[in-house]
Formats: C-alpha cells, sequence, structure tokens
C-alpha cells in the first residue's frame, strides 16, 4: 500500500471513530432524564462592570436586558475574585459555608508547603480525596440536577468552571459533559471538539482571550447542544477580565473584549433560536466580579519581611511557628500565621493599620481596630488569621474608568487592573436575566448578589426545596410568576477602629440585607497620623 492509501485508510478509520463518539454521546445523553419544558442558560462575562453596558458596545446584551430584567445592585461575594464567585454560584453558598474564600490559599491538608489555586484539577482531586468528597462544603446546581439524572453542558475557557462540575466521571457519564480550558470531561469528547473546532487556542502571550471564548462558545452550542439543549448550561468567558487585567479597564483592548464577549453571547442567543429553544429558555448574564486599576503596587511579602516578620510564601518543610504565609489575591491578601501564634497576629495588625495602602482588616481572632472574618462570610473552617482589603479612591485612570486600587503584585507584574477588594467597583458587577420567567423590561433596584444564582435557577427548574436551602435568596420580585416580593433593602454601615503608636486608625463596611441575605456593598479605611 503507497503512502497516499495509508494516510486515505488513517482518515477513514479516524472518521469512523469519531462518528460511533457522536452516536455514543447522543445515546448516552438520552439516558438522562429532564424537567418537562424549562432551560436555564448561564453566560459569565468575567470581570464585566456594569457601567460598559451600553447600547453601542453590547448591543445584544443591551436588547437582553430590554426583554427582561436588570439587576442594578448586584453583588459580588468577597473576596471579589472568580474562583470565589464561582463557587458563590454555582452553590448559592456564602464563601465561608463553600470554604472557597480565595483563589490562592492555604491548605496544609492539601499541601502543606505551598499555595494552591482552588481552581487546579490537582487541588480539586486531592481536596476532594482528603475531605471526603467535601472539597466544597455545599453541593452546586449541576449536582443537584444530575442526582435527578438530569442533563447539564458546562463549558469555560478558565478552569473555574470544574468548581460547578468537579467529579470525575466515567467515558459513560456523557449526558454531563464538561469541558474546561479546552480540556473535556470525559476524554471521549475532545477527538469530537478537535474534529469540530480544532484546537483549543492557547497563547498567553498574546494577552487576548478572544479566541479562546470563541471556541469555548463553539464547544457548547455546536458540540454539547449538538442533540438537543439541557435543562442547565453554563458558559464561561474569560473576557474582559484578561484584557482589563493587562490594559486595564476601559482601554480599547479592554472594550474590543467586551465587544467580543457580546457577540459570544449572540452566537449563544441566535443557537437557542435556531433550535426552536428559545421560547422556553431563561438566559442569565452575570459577571463574577467588578474591577479596577491598579494605581499602586507592592509585595507584601516583601513588605512584612522588612518589617521584621518572618514571612514567606512557600513553606518550606511546614509553616513554623510564628512564620506568616502570605496569599496574594491582588487587591486583597491572606495572612496565615504557624501555630495561630496570638503575638505575631496582633503585632500584624497593628503593622497593618499603619500603613496607607490598607482598606479594611479582618481576623479571625477579634482583635482591636479589625472586623471578624465572619463579618465578610469568610470565616471557612481553613480560614486564615488575618485578611486585608487594599485601599482604593474614586479616581479615574487614563480612559476615564473611575476605580483605583492598591494591590499585592510584584514589582514585575505587567497587569495595569485587578480586583478582589472591598472596593465600590469591585463589589458592584452585572446581572441581567431574561426570558419566559422574567419580567419584561424591568429594572430590579433591590440588593441582589451571586448567591442568588443558584437559588434562583433551582426554583426555575422547580427544584423549590433546593432553592430555599441556600444562603442566598430567589430573586422573587424580577420572575413573572407573581410571587410575593421579598421586602426592602436595609442598608447599614459598621466601624472599628484603635489607638495606634503613631495616630488612629479607622475603617468601615457597609452592608445591605434583603429578606435576610447579605450583601457586601463596599469597605475602606484610613490611618490618620496624630499625638
Amino acid at each position: 500500500m503507497n503512502a497516499l492509501a495509508i494516510v486515505g485508510a488513517r482518515k477513514a478509520i479516524a472518521s469512523v471513530r469519531l462518528a460511533f463518539s457522536i452516536v455514543l454521546l447522543a445515546a448516552l445523553s438520552a439516558v438522562a432524564g429532564e424537567p418537562a419544558s424549562r432551560r436555564v442558560v448561564v453566560v459569565v462575562w468575567d470581570g464585566m462592570r456594569p457601567d460598559f453596558v451600553s447600547a453601542e458596545t453590547t448591543p445584544n446584551l443591551w436588547k437582553l436586558a430590554a426583554a427582561g430584567v436588570t439587576f442594578s445592585r448586584h453583588h459580588p461575594v468577597y473576596l471579589s475574585s472568580t474562583e470565589v464567585n464561582g463557587t458563590a454560584m454555582a452553590t448559592g453558598a456564602y464563601p465561608e459555608h463553600s470554604f472557597v474564600i480565595a483563589n490562592a490559599d492555604f491548605r496544609p491538608r492539601i499541601d502543606p508547603q505551598n499555595l494552591i489555586g482552588v481552581e487546579s484539577p490537582v487541588a480539586i482531586r486531592r481536596g476532594d480525596s482528603v475531605s471526603g468528597g467535601h472539597y466544597l462544603g455545599t453541593p452546586t446546581v449541576a449536582e443537584m440536577l444530575h442526582a435527578r439524572g438530569w442533563a447539564t453542558a458546562i463549558a469555560g475557557s478558565k478552569q473555574v468552571v470544574l468548581l460547578h462540575d468537579r467529579a470525575a466521571r466515567a467515558e459513560k457519564a456523557s449526558s454531563f459533559p464538561v469541558v474546561y480550558e479546552g480540556e473535556a470531561m470525559p476524554r471521549l469528547l475532545m477527538p469530537v471538539l478537535d474534529r469540530a473546532l480544532g484546537k483549543f487556542p492557547n497563547n498567553p502571550a498574546a494577552r487576548d482571550s478572544g479566541a479562546r471564548d470563541a471556541w469555548t462558545t463553539g464547544a457548547l452550542i455546536d458540540v454539547l447542544w449538538r442533540d438537543g439543549v439541557p435543562p442547565y448550561s453554563l458558559l464561561w468567558l474569560a473576557e474582559p477580565d484578561y484584557c482589563q487585567h493587562y490594559f486595564s479597564p476601559g482601554s480599547p483592548e479592554a472594550l474590543a473584549a467586551i465587544r467580543g464577549s457580546d457577540a459570544n453571547l449572540g452566537r449563544v442567543v441566535a443557537a437557542l433560536e435556531a433550535r426552536g429553544a428559545a421560547g422556553e429558555t431563561d438566559i442569565l448574564v452575570v459577571s463574577d466580579h467588578g474591577f479596577s486599576t491598579t494605581d499602586r503596587r507592592f509585595d507584601l511579602a516583601v513588605e512584612l519581611s522588612s518589617a521584621g516578620f518572618n514571612s514567606t510564601r512557600a513553606a518550606l518543610g511546614g509553616l513554623r511557628k510564628g512564620q506568616v504565609m502570605v496569599a496574594g489575591n491582588g487587591g486583597s491578601s491572606l495572612l496565615y500565621v504557624g501555630g495561630h501564634d496570638p503575638e505575631v497576629c496582633r503585632r500584624l495588625a497593628a503593622y497593618l493599620q499603619s500603613r496607607d495602602w490598607t482598606g479594611v482588616v479582618f481576623s479571625k481572632g477579634g482583635l482591636e481596630g479589625t472586623f471578624p472574618l465572619s463579618e465578610a462570610l469568610i470565616d471557612s473552617p481553613e480560614a486564615p488569621d488575618l485578611v486585608v482589603s487594599f485601599q482604593w479612591t474614586d479616581g479615574t485612570n487614563a480612559a476615564g474608568t473611575p476605580g483605583l486600587q492598591a494591590s499585592d503584585l510584584p514589582p514585575s507584574s505587567k497587569k495595569k487592573g485587578n480586583h478582589a477588594s472591598l472596593s465600590l467597583y469591585d463589589m458592584h458587577n452585572t446581572l441581567i436575566a431574561a426570558g419566559p420567567d422574567f419580567r419584561l423590561g424591568f429594572t430590579d433596584t433591590l440588593a441582589s448578589g451571586n448567591t442568588d444564582v443558584a437559588p434562583t435557577i433551582l426554583w426555575i427548574l422547580g427544584l423549590r426545596k433546593e432553592a430555599a436551602s441556600r444562603d442566598g435568596r430567589v430573586l422573587f420580585e424580577a420572575l413573572s410568576g407573581g410571587e410575593p416580593p421579598p421586602g426592602e433593602v436595609q442598608t447599614r454601615r459598621i466601624s472599628a477602629s484603635c489607638k495606634t503608636p503613631g495616630g488612629v486608625w479607622s475603617q468601615y463596611l457597609q452592608i445591605s440585607e434583603v429578606a435576610g441575605v447579605r450583601y457586601l456593598d463596599q469597605g475602606n479605611g484610613r490611618f490618620s497620623p496624630g499625638p
């Protein structure tokens, strides 16, 4: 047989294998049960600020808002970062109950020496192994639907989607497909994806996730939806987060990235219409957090070392008594003290309260001039000894976008934008929803949050008991079903202060509540020198 014949034979075999994979996927997907009619599709625009929604920049989202509900006082949970809020959306739980309180965390049971990325497959697998399957403290929407045999489809250009549906699965579990950063569960999806879409674009140096987002959108609508739209789908787009980090919010590059996310939303809507599913599908477009421009950067571990602390970002041999592990998360940092040494914790708090880059300090032990971790809803079982949110202002960047913040970043960092603080601009994010279950052309002025996404989805899909068991609330005021409204917004401001050797430290936290659900609006602090 000549070379051309061999190539032809290999292509024929590959085609047969691909066809078999597609048939197998379709057959196995049909095994799962599903609710009678409703479909919910969640599209996440990572880092999307609500003030960039406009008819010119986001025409598809603008049209969706006109046909549905705009949530004008929507909140992430703190820390206002991706993995924390991805988990909040997935579970409807506060961080202290989901156990995910930061993107970068120190979990000695998972890794006794190094920080972990909580979304990484290695950390997730190890976390479930050491906790008996309870890496997250509460089930996700996907897991609750799977328990009923209902199909789901999850696709993300970032690994954060694994926090929505993380369980390892046999090849037969193809009615619960997950595509994450170009990988897939089950693995039999990979040849289907490669053939339909080509290889996943992976060039981080390009400072543009647009190609990855476009590929991932295709993975959802062209592959995972090939045989029908399941009851629940999630699409996580990496933009405009990526471009805002490297070019700052409001920059031409960031605006172009927003237009790209809007184009992908348009593809999702068109796919639903082409499949005849638009009339029975609710679409929620949400962001995980807001965004700010970095105006000051510093390496907190270096700063602490210069102040006489034994600080580190890696604890070789384990964290020793009195040593301080710094987990930087951009606009906030977590501080773990070896042995929970009370004197070191006290000194740390006093040092932070003397810095002009400090915004709000939380402590596990309720130290003077701090708030307890529970006020931020981050007092998880493995919570750090202290958490600091950095200083922010209303100042504008070169593009005229308001919101400046200090960040724990190495001097070599190329990032011009950041988040994860208690800044007003980090703690205000986007939620727009439309479909048969949402009111038409309505602006919701009640406080809402990412913890409310899961219970609202569960309610729409008919899982009323599961919806009521979440920390968040069902967004009844935005639904068209005539359910009673939840009541008014109650807003309060708490403060803490203390005298320091050089002056007075004071800080505040603004909190809104609706029907007993808490939302953090903003927080900041100030050191005032004096006698």
